[in-house]
């Protein structure tokens, strides 16, 4: 092969690879792939309470209204839930739980027969009665208002489902009266004169002849003459 021909060629193939490096790096630069700095997708979530701490607390129960307007069947067929425990027959057996019958005003821990936990009696020495307020809060998370309860049941959350189940314990024994219903907060209709003994509304004038104000400020004495 001669000089000339050797030359040739030798220029072909370097104007080749240079061509092909060109277009490698004209690509890249037009099809540039940035790498994301964490990989994976980021999805939002909304945070939701759940129903353990967190949750907002439930509003105070007037007993007064609800137990009379309570359902007691439905109160029956939540009790199903606690039926493998507990017995609610006059002189019924205890089971794994005691039994339930009167248990609406009964003592706490103070059911014969059953070997109560160390800690249920601890708060029947602090809380004479089962009333309904007590009743609701300890069905409501047995082992988180009573620590160390021998009660493992996860708890009745909602409130109407622990006040039909109340009202069902009550037909059953209950030595405690339900009580009269709350007196609503009203305030007094438009026109209508506050109670008596009530202090006038800010910026108010005092009724007509009303003596002033014991604090009321006294007109300056006139200065002194030197």
């Amino acid at each position: 092969m001669s000089d000339l021909t050797f030359n040739k060629v030798a220029g072909a193939l370097l104007a080749t690879g240079l061509a092909i490096v060109g277009l490698r790096e004209l690509s890249s630069g037009i099809f540039s792939i940035e790498k994301a700095e964490k990989p994976g997708y980021a999805i939002a979530v909304a945070e939701t309470a759940s129903e353990g701490g967190g949750a907002a607390a439930d509003a105070p129960i007037d007993w007064g209204t609800v137990l009379p307007a309570a359902d007691v069947n439905a109160g029956a067929a939540v009790f199903a839930k606690c039926k493998s425990c507990h017995t609610v027959e006059q002189g019924g057996a205890n089971g794994t739980g005691p039994n339930l019958w009167g248990i609406v005003g009964r003592a706490p821990g103070g059911h014969a027969g059953f070997a109560y936990s160390d800690a249920m009696k601890a708060f029947g020495a602090q809380q004479p009665v089962w009333d309904y307020e007590h009743i609701s809060e300890f069905v409501k998370a047995p082992q988180k208002y009573i620590s160390g309860t021998k009660m493992t049941f996860v708890g009745l959350k909602k409130p109407e489902d622990r006040i039909n189940l109340i009202a069902y314990l009550h037909t059953l024994g209950s030595t405690l009266p339900i009580p009269a219903p709350a007196p609503a907060a009203a305030a007094p209709a438009e026109g209508e004169a506050p109670a008596e003994g009530a202090a006038p509304a800010e910026g108010a004038a005092p009724a007509e002849g009303a003596a002033p104000a014991a604090d009321a400020a006294a007109p300056a004495a006139p200065a002194a003459k030197s």
